[in-house]
């Protein structure tokens, strides 16, 4: 079940964190794995722990999703080499948490290059591809913070409520080439900067008071939920968001 052996699978943002989380999971599940960073990123962890998980090949690329035109070349590359591209995981992502009135309109831009546009783009530039196989899965990382108010990251929350419009525009777009498109939402990650902000007691009291299961999730995790909307177990699911968040939001 949710097997993904053949399939070629791109993680942007993969050298760490979330994006290390989705790249190994697809691994663990028999896929061919693209991790993704910005040039000059070491890829290096991730593709020894993907191949450690299983992967038939992994096949690290360079780029940087706020170049379109970057996005463009890099995709290309990947097809010429692997002669398919099955699954996007769009997971880069950017916050930079700071009281409103500090945000300036540079800020504001970089976070919606990053977190939206580049998104969209690598998702337009693999819809091609795709819709001529007529079978694609495209997964964006959204956040809870999409959903509830987070404390003075209001350009990050705009971005991921963003995601989760653009979701169902593309989910109702491509739906008749094959193409399904959908979003996981996390809450607090234990990436190597969850641990340190964590840290500070009263901030890891805050963060743990508000989920109901009383942990922060781990990157596999949420790996997982990327692998079941890649997989053909959920080929009706699409436009859809799935929280992960240990119960946050329900409250």
């Amino acid at each position: 079940m949710f097997e993904l052996t053949g399939k070629v699978a791109i993680v942007t943002g993969a050298a760490g964190g979330l994006g290390q989380g989705i790249a190994v999971a697809f691994a663990t599940q028999g896929a061919i794995v693209v991790p993704t960073d910005r040039p000059g990123v070491s890829m290096d962890e991730t593709a020894g722990a993907c191949e450690k998980a299983g992967a038939p090949r992994v096949f690290p690329v360079s780029m940087d999703v706020t170049d379109s035109e970057g996005i463009k070349t890099a995709i290309a590359s990947v097809e010429a080499e692997l002669g398919r591209i099955d699954i996007l995981a769009s997971n880069a992502g950017l916050n930079k948490p700071m009281p409103a009135q500090d945000v300036t309109p540079e800020i504001w831009d970089e976070h919606f290059a990053v977190n939206i546009k580049g998104g969209f783009f690598a998702a337009q530039a693999v819809a091609p591809i795709m819709k001529r196989q007529h079978f694609g899965r495209v997964i964006f990382t959204g956040s809870q913070a999409g959903i509830v108010a987070r404390e003075n990251q209001q350009p990050y929350c705009a971005t991921k409520g963003g995601i989760q419009s653009l979701v169902r525009a593309l989910a109702y777009d491509w739906a008749k080439d094959g193409i399904t498109v959908n979003a996981v939402a996390p809450t607090f990650a234990m990436t190597q900067l969850a641990r340190k902000r964590l840290e500070d007691p009263e901030y890891a009291k805050m963060v743990l008071g508000m989920i109901p299961v009383g942990r922060l999730v781990e990157p596999l995790e949420i790996g997982a939920a990327f692998t079941y909307l890649a997989s053909n177990e959920a080929a009706m699911v699409t436009g859809q968001t799935l929280v992960i968040d240990g119960g946050w939001t329900i409250w």
